[in-house]
């Protein structure tokens, strides 16, 4: 068995640690096709499970981050996809990456809502399951970028919800300019009546030290507490996490992840059996800095997750394992991922990437079960994580 060590740049006390490292790059059975169109770039998907275990909605951009937004459902958990269905006219305006999520107002009302960003934020509705949907509207005098990239629903107050996104100047209003350096700021917006209405955005963090974005919110096994996982832009640290215990009334100062977390687009869901599975694109600064192909992470650029414990990330800790998902074969173009755990327990989760060498970007989905996972990781690689430092010994 080989063993890699993989060094991670912490100010953290901690011992070296071995975590296995599982390639699925070649196993290219478990890929279905989502969406694939010859010399047009697909990119940047979001999903999400309806209630009966099977519906998986998907909506995606026509371009890099911006472009006419695509919508397919999956109505076998993800093994087949429609074509591509109607969508409203003004869906075809849309300037950024979709989200969606599904939200409940306080009598109870269901409804998916999807955000497009940039300037102003606007929002789609459908009241019947994403059968049908609204026009976008603006839902405020703001803006930002990936917007509502994450969505908290506030404990205790049904109806409530908490949006974070984060702007690096240019979008937050119309009279907005990116400053010199940037300025990243990450933002919070409330919602008192399940997503109908958003109040003005608060600031929760700006830094032109480090570039925090792109959110993915976690709350804590006995929901006390909620994690944000974000991407360092600047190329300069980690990622990041910040951590609430009141709900986002109050944040604690951003803190460096591990490398074995360090990305962008994070995207967290809970395994049956308490762990965490994260997807995102890893991009580390080493790797930033030498060049994907130079990089001394064996998963520079590709579509990759994690499993560990909540507490793993309260204490700093690598996690249990690292897997890559998929080879991008494109610098680091790739994987704004959407994560679904089934009723059985299988994870499905979905994101873009060049997965062919000199084609554009397209769709897929992969499942993956729990326990293939842990058999795979008892022949797998092994990482070696040693603190203070940020390269793999030959």
């Amino acid at each position: 068995m080989r063993t890699l060590f993989l060094l991670i740049g912490l100010n953290l006390q901690i011992t070296a640690k071995e975590i296995p490292y599982i390639d699925l790059a070649n196993e290219t059975n478990r890929q279905v096709i989502v969406d694939k169109e010859k010399g047009q770039y697909l990119g940047h998907p979001t999903t999400t499970l309806l209630s009966d275990g099977k519906t998986v909605l998907c909506v995606y951009p026509k371009g890099h981050g911006r472009g006419p937004i695509v919508y397919k459902r999956s109505d076998d958990a993800g093994k087949t996809w429609s074509t591509r269905l109607q969508t409203p006219t003004s869906w075809a305006s849309s300037k950024e990456v979709p989200t969606l999520f599904q939200v409940t107002d306080k009598a109870c009302n269901h409804r998916i809502i999807m955000f497009s960003g940039l300037y102003p934020i606007r929002m789609a509705i459908s009241n019947d399951e994403g059968k049908k949907w609204s026009e976008l509207k603006p839902i405020g005098e703001f803006g930002g970028i990936v917007a509502m990239g994450t969505m908290i629903s506030v404990k205790g107050k049904p109806g409530n919800y908490r949006a974070l996104f984060h702007d690096d100047g240019r979008f937050i209003s119309d009279k907005s300019k990116k400053k010199t350096p940037v300025e990243f700021t990450l933002y919070s917006s409330n919602s008192m009546d399940g997503g109908m209405t958003w109040e003005k955005p608060e600031r929760i963090y700006s830094s032109t030290k480090i570039h925090l974005c792109e959110p993915g919110s976690i709350r804590s096994p006995d929901g006390k507490q909620i994690a944000v996982l974000l991407r360092e832009n600047s190329r300069r640290k980690n990622s990041y996490v910040i951590f609430s215990d009141n709900e986002g009334a109050t944040w604690t100062e951003p803190r460096e992840l591990p490398i074995t977390l360090t990305g962008d687009r994070h995207t967290a869901k809970y395994l049956p059996d308490g762990r965490l599975f994260i997807s995102f694109r890893c991009r580390t600064a080493i790797g930033s800095k030498l060049g994907v192909n130079n990089s001394p992470i064996p998963y520079e650029g590709d579509w990759v997750a994690w499993i560990g414990k909540y507490q793993d990330i309260l204490d700093g800790n690598p996690g249990q394992y690292v897997i890559r998902i998929a080879d991008n074969k494109k610098g680091w173009d790739t994987t704004y991922p959407g994560v679904e755990i089934l009723k059985d327990g299988t994870i499905l989760t979905t994101t873009y990437g060049h997965w062919q060498e000199g084609e554009q970007p397209y769709i897929i989905s992969v499942r993956l079960k729990t326990n293939e996972i842990d058999e795979l990781a008892q022949k797998a690689h092994r990482l070696i994580i040693k603190p203070n430092a940020m390269h793999l010994d030959p």
